[in-house]
């Protein structure tokens, strides 16, 4: 894969600020930072810390939810609360110039594998509550010039959108350019039975991609497929980043230095 950009999630930089990551960052190759943001309007508390480090150079291009819960909610309260916070967190994204802010419709609320298999809401209801939602945070979105990225997330994390198909079938009806899929190659790995063949199938509704192996280490730790899920992204006409969302195996600053030498020699 030509141009290749890879970007950590800034949990697992060294550092007290981000400007100290940044420097840890691009020693070990990264181009950017992918920021986290937690709910109680916590990533907009964070403006001056952002502010300060993207006069520093910090490239902060994306932002991922870690919420309690997010806009696919059962309850009607928790749902409202997850619109609030996810609006906030694209216009301070948009603020910093970045590209948009990666959520699932859910996570830990509810999965079909585990009692007591049937959730509250039926299919129809589901799918009726995810498309005003994506459609309110896409409109939002589109207002501040960034994207909304929809992660499937594998079955016993949500029950509602697992493979990239399910979210290209609720982007089409959303009908807002806004709101794309962001990819997880951990998910992806449990979910599709063609990793490469989704990704293809999927390509024009791909607008962020965060990466970890088959055992949710570093890429390299377990036993995906790079060449074969990178060269698809390279076929896909993919030209976002690859952001590091993993935990960590030995020594945990070795393993983040490994990474971007490792995307790199597998997208060659």
């Amino acid at each position: 894969m030509t141009q290749l950009k890879t970007a950590c999630q800034e949990q697992l930089l060294p550092g007290h600020t981000l400007q100290q990551k940044w420097e840890f960052a691009q020693e070990a190759g990264f181009d950017a930072i992918e920021l986290r943001a937690k709910g109680d309007l916590g990533f907009a508390g964070r403006l001056p810390e952002l502010r300060s480090a993207l006069a520093d150079g910090v490239v902060m291009p994306t932002v991922c939810v870690d919420m309690l819960h997010f806009f696919g909610a059962f309850d009607d309260n928790l749902r409202r609360d997850a619109l609030v916070q996810m609006k906030s967190q694209l216009s301070v994204i948009a603020e910093l110039g970045g590209l948009g802010a990666q959520t699932p419709a859910s996570y830990g609320m509810f999965s079909r594998r585990l009692p007591p298999f049937e959730p509250p809401r039926t299919e129809e209801q589901d799918r009726e509550i995810l498309l005003a939602g994506l459609t309110e945070l896409g409109e939002h979105a589109r207002k501040e010039g960034v994207s909304l990225f929809l992660e499937p997330l594998n079955r016993y994390e949500d029950h509602m959108v697992n493979r990239l198909e399910q979210a290209v079938d609720l982007i089409r009806e959303v009908g807002l350019d806004s709101v794309k899929i962001g990819i997880d190659s951990y998910h992806m790995n449990i979910e599709e039975a063609d990793p490469s063949a989704a990704i293809l199938a999927a390509a024009p509704y791909i607008g962020h991609a965060q990466v970890s192996d088959s055992n949710r280490f570093q890429p390299g730790a377990g036993h995906l497929d790079w060449p074969a899920w990178l060269g698809a992204l390279h076929s896909a006409g993919y030209e976002g980043y690859l952001a590091a969302e993993c935990r960590l195996t030995g020594d945990p600053l070795d393993a983040v230095r490994s990474i971007p030498a490792f995307l790199r020699r597998a997208g060659a």
